[in-house]
This record gives C-alpha cells, sequence and structure tokens, in this order.
C-alpha cells in the first residue's frame, strides 16, 4: 500500500528538536488536519512530549511507529560520533514507507563565506536574532550566551556527507539540494517508500524540487 493511499487513521510525524510549541515551525507539508505532530527535545525547559535525544528513542518510539520525521536544524547538534546512531534510530522508528525530511546548515556554503572573510556578516534574521556564518558553524552565540547549551553545533553537514550517513543507516533512497539560507535539504526514503507518493504533500513547498 503506497503512502498516500493508507486510509483511517492520522498519520504520525515525529518533529526532533523541536523547541517550545510552535505550529508555525512545523513543516507546510505536515501542517493539515492528516497528521499529528508528536515533539521531542533534548531541553525539559520546552516542555516538548518527550525528553530525550535522537540517538535512542527507545523508551517511547517502538520500531515502526511513525509515518515521518521532521528535523529542522536538529542533526548538526550530535557530535560526530552519535551521526551514524542517530540516523539508524530514524530508520527504526519509522514506517517501511516512511520518510525523513531533514535540513541542517550547509557546511561548504558556510566556509565559502567565512574564506571570503564574511564570518561575522549577518546574513539573514530568525527569531532567535541576526545569524552569521559563525552562529551557522557553531551554534548561535546569544542563544548558547543565555544558557541553552545544546544549541552548540558538534559536526557538519556538507551534501555528499548528509546523504552518505542517510544511506549507511538504511534508508533506499536520499535526495539532497541546497536551500536559500546557506542550508541543505534532504529528503530520506525508506526502502518501502516511492517518491512519487510523496508529490502531493510538498507540491506547494520549495522542496517540492526534491521529488522532481
Amino acid at each position: 500500500m503506497s503512502f498516500s493511499s493508507r486510509p483511517g487513521r492520522q498519520k504520525r510525524v515525529l518533529n526532533t528538536g523541536s523547541g517550545p510549541y510552535n505550529p508555525a515551525k512545523l513543516h507546510r507539508a505536515f501542517a493539515t488536519s492528516d497528521w499529528q505532530e508528536i515533539r521531542l527535545d533534548i531541553d525539559a525547559r520546552v516542555e516538548p512530549d518527550h525528553v530525550g535525544s535522537v540517538t535512542n528513542m527507545r523508551s517511547f518510539a517502538p520500531d515502526a511507529s511513525f509515518d515521518a520525521i521532521w528535523s529542522s536544524h536538529n542533526v548538526e547538534h550530535l557530535h560526530t560520533h552519535e551521526v551514524d546512531t542517530a540516523f539508524r534510530e530514524f530508520g527504526r522508528v519509522l514506517q517501511p514507507n516512511g520518510f525523513a525530511l531533514i535540513t541542517c546548515p550547509d557546511l561548504d556554503a558556510i566556509v565559502r563565506l567565512i574564506a571570503d572573510g564574511k564570518m561575522h556578516d549577518v546574513i539573514y534574521t530568525s527569531p532567535a536574532g541576526p545569524i552569521t556564518p559563525f552562529d551557522m558553524l557553531y551554534g548561535h552565540s546569544a542563544s548558547i550566551a543565555a544558557g541553552f547549551g545544546y544549541m552548540a553545533h558538534n559536526t557538519g553537514y556538507t551534501a555528499e556527507r548528509l546523504g552518505r550517513v542517510a544511506l549507511a543507516a538504511g534508508f533506499g533512497e536520499v535526495r539532497v539540494k541546497r536551500g536559500r539560507f546557506l542550508d541543505l535539504w534532504a529528503l530520506a526514503l525508506m526502502p518501502g517508500t516511492r517518491a512519487t507518493d510523496l508529490a502531493p504533500l510538498f507540491h506547494d513547498t520549495e522542496q517540492r524540487d526534491l521529488l522532481a
């Protein structure tokens, strides 16, 4: 049975590193009544549904218990030795025809700006404040200074590395593109997932190019 034809139940999306509850931060693909958001964060102060790390989700997530994962600027907070474990956990908790939508800083693009002498130039302004290449490389300095130590970045991804680690973790196909804000976007498909089945979810989003 294809992803789009599963009848009779609300689909579940796991929002990893969710931060405080904010429906506007959920990707548009999941912003309908068809989806139930489950929030996971390592920081109890943001009151997630579950407190914990993506490196071990067995306390609340049985095998194949989610239809999708939304990971927005979460995987760069892992230490390098944790990356493979976390991506394998993504695959473990997903349905055989599920998928993960992942976005994170683009290390290639950041390094090029730093090499051009723009390390502290403001590239854009986020809800947390102005963002520079330095923030993208090491984590948002103001948030870390305010006591949110989990905001530090402990590893980085090029397009090649992001695709490679997802494939090594057992995903059947990974599609990666560069975004507009020095970011990467990856659509990691479980072996039973067909990209064509996901097209309706992304048809009016910038990530529709991942399904072209």
